[in-house]
């Protein structure tokens, strides 16, 4: 099992969608961040000290080799208001971040949601997602159809894990070796694909910073909600606030 070395939590965070919430009684609008209070969460990491960087970027700090007072930064599904609304702010501050991305979705809506009554949204397309490397982000895979790994047969989730990723650095043109569970929804097997494909990272939607000895494949991050207020984003990067919530 690959661990990590750093000898205090580091806090991964993961946001959706960095935009204005829909009205009151919307599904799951507690995933949207407004842009404003991304870039004021931003500017309070960079007053803090803390430097906030992409996966790739992160991996030698969760594996040891380097010490620092650093963050990861992530985003889920791959929505152009990250490109559109967070990429200026991060450019701003000189940090990196990933974006998880679908690869058989590209340029169409969070189709996945639908059913729950969730909007849809737009998503990156090929281009976007290349604008969004070049401005020195990174992408991640994230299957090819958004699927509930514990829900499909393995071939099929090896198949949703190797094409998600060949597509996605076919579309990019550069590497893809990080990787996040769609939903939070895995199992061991899951996990020994993952590491099969190549992916050096995994994230997954367990609450908590990254402590020594975690699995580089099962990585818990730290939510970042619409109702995240700046007093209670401090604790949660900088305290044991989210620890606790772990399973």
């Amino acid at each position: 099992m690959d661990t990590s070395a750093n000898t205090s939590p580091i806090p991964i965070l993961v946001y959706h969608q960095i935009d204005i919430a829909p009205p009151k009684g919307a599904a799951f609008r507690s995933l949207y961040v407004s842009p404003k209070a991304f870039a004021r969460q931003m500017l309070l990491l960079q007053m803090l000290g803390y430097q906030g960087l992409s996966m790739s970027d992160l991996l030698p700090y969760l594996k040891g080799e380097k010490q620092g007072k650093v963050v990861g930064i992530t985003f889920d599904d791959g929505y152009l208001n990250n490109l559109t609304h967070a990429l200026p702010v991060l450019q701003r501050h000189g940090f990196s971040s990933t974006c998880y991305a679908v690869s058989q979705r590209l340029g169409q809506t969070n189709v996945w949601d639908e059913v729950q009554g969730i909007a849809q949204t737009p998503l990156m397309d090929a281009a976007q997602l290349r604008q969004w490397v070049a401005a020195g982000q990174e992408v991640g895979a994230h299957t090819r159809h958004h699927v509930n790994l514990q829900q499909c047969d393995p071939a099929i989730c090896r198949e949703e894990m190797t094409l998600g990723r060949a597509e996605l650095e076919a579309a990019t043109g550069t590497a893809v070796a990080h990787f996040c569970y769609p939903y939070g929804r895995y199992a061991p097997e899951h996990v020994t694909m993952a590491r099969q494909t190549g992916f050096l990272t995994v994230t997954t939607t367990e609450r908590g910073r990254v402590a020594s000895g975690a699995d580089l494949r099962q990585l818990p991050r730290v939510p970042v909600l619409r109702a995240t207020t700046l007093p209670v984003f401090l604790l949660k990067l900088a305290t044991g606030y989210e620890d606790r919530r772990s399973k």
